[in-house]
């Protein structure tokens, strides 16, 4: 493939990715200055895209803005992905209990990858995207995932996420990473504060549940000051929330996913 259409593959699916960043009807000129894009490329992008369906444009304003077609490309993922498990709704549970960032995530190779996020409502607080990518050592809810897995798989793990994780301070010993994961195992969830984000803390549990063969986890996150003290009543909440969650149904045809 040429890398000039790679290039406006990545371009389309950033300018549809922004639209859902900014939520309004922006201009051909704010979108390109926003992405970095030349005017020239931008219009031929917008273009097609509202000759494919996925934007509407509004010749007096000059506007674009995304149409339903968009959301009809993922609308049956979420069903897909959870099946009757419920799991949406228990995220519900405990962003309306919490007010905290609320997340799913589940192990994609060395990466922990969020599939599901309900960002927060407070004015402190960390922002993360669904569908980013961080290595399973570089946060409690990797470590959470990794605890599901045999400590020689843990070993292999590590020593390929430190490969993958840029910053040398970020690299971890193999030995801590045991340690941290045999504690969270003993204790049956895990807590931790200043990683990934310094001043962020983080709380989250295992539910019931997997997506293709993979663990998944349920995690609220928020300032560490705000987590620590409500520690034992968010543990609760997400505690509460896992008991709501039905297990996957082994009788139910597996789904062909990739991340």
């Amino acid at each position: 493939m040429l890398t000039s259409q790679v290039k406006s593959a990545t371009r389309a699916i950033e300018i549809l990715e922004y639209f859902k960043k900014v939520r309004q009807p922006k201009s051909m000129s704010e979108i390109a200055v926003a992405l970095g894009y030349p005017q020239s490329s931008s219009t031929v992008l917008l273009k097609t895209l509202v000759t494919l369906g996925y934007l509407n444009y509004d010749r007096r304003e000059r506007l674009y803005f995304p149409t339903p077609k968009v959301t009809s490309l993922g609308d049956w993922i979420p069903r897909a992905l959870f099946g009757n498990s419920r799991v949406l709704e228990a995220m519900q549970d405990v962003h309306a209990a919490t007010g905290e960032t609320v997340s799913i995530g589940t192990k994609n190779d060395v990466y922990l990858q969020y599939v599901q996020i309900i960002q927060s409502v407070h004015a402190l607080r960390f922002h993360v995207d669904e569908g980013t990518l961080r290595p399973l050592t570089q946060s409690a809810v990797g470590w959470t995932l990794m605890s599901t897995l045999p400590d020689d798989k843990i070993d292999n793990i590590v020593r390929r996420a430190n490969i993958a994780t840029d910053k040398s301070a970020e690299k971890v010993k193999i030995p801590d990473m045991l340690a941290k994961i045999h504690e969270i195992r003993e204790k049956g969830y895990c807590s931790a504060e200043n990683v990934p984000f310094l001043g962020g803390g983080t709380i989250c549990v295992l539910l019931p549940i997997t997506i293709q063969g993979q663990p998944v986890v349920l995690g609220l996150g928020g300032a560490a000051e705000r987590i620590r003290a409500n520690h034992d009543r968010y543990l609760a909440t997400l505690r509460r929330a896992v008991k709501t969650v039905r297990p996957n149904d082994p009788f139910e045809q597996p789904i062909d996913i990739e991340f």
